[in-house]
């Protein structure tokens, strides 16, 4: 795999949109999960315009993106999504360290992020350690995130 990454485009929203689905359809969630997350896994060109939003790419395919997002006096990894038959093939670790070294350019002190639990995993290999919980519920089923950070520098 060929890998580039560069500034995403507004106008590439809807494909992101539909890697963001796919790779959430990827865990097995049930489909009415999916419907209830349509707005969550939304990917809007404003928010590609007001944020630091990458994408990979292989060849002329998009193959994943993720954000860099500034909320308040935080900064967050925001959209980390790989299309499923590219999970593992080092993707989302490139995607990572390039978001990790734009945000040490940057001079930000740690990246915060909110997992779902199956990468979990990942997050923790490239460095992340859990710093807490953001619990809800989906169809009368808890449901809890881990919470994350990593240390930048």
């Amino acid at each position: 795999m060929n890998l580039h990454i560069r500034r995403a485009k507004p106008d590439e929203a809807d494909v992101l949109t539909e890697i963001a689905h796919a790779a959430k359809r990827h865990w097995g969630y049930p489909e009415s999960w999916i419907q209830q997350w349509r707005t969550d896994l939304t990917i809007t060109p404003r928010f590609i315009a007001k944020n630091e939003m990458y994408v990979a790419i292989n060849g002329e395919e998009i193959v994943g993106c993720c954000a860099l997002a500034f909320n308040a006096s935080l900064a967050e990894l925001e959209h980390m999504w790989i299309r499923p038959e590219h999970i593992g093939a080092g993707v989302g670790r490139a995607l990572f360290l390039h978001v990790k070294e734009r945000a040490a350019k940057l001079r930000i002190p740690a990246l915060e992020l909110s997992a779902d639990p199956n990468a979990e995993g990942f997050y923790e290999r490239m460095g992340a350690t859990r710093i807490g919980e953001v619990r809800s519920e989906i169809e009368g089923k808890p449901r809890i995130l881990p919470r994350m950070a990593v240390v930048i520098g």
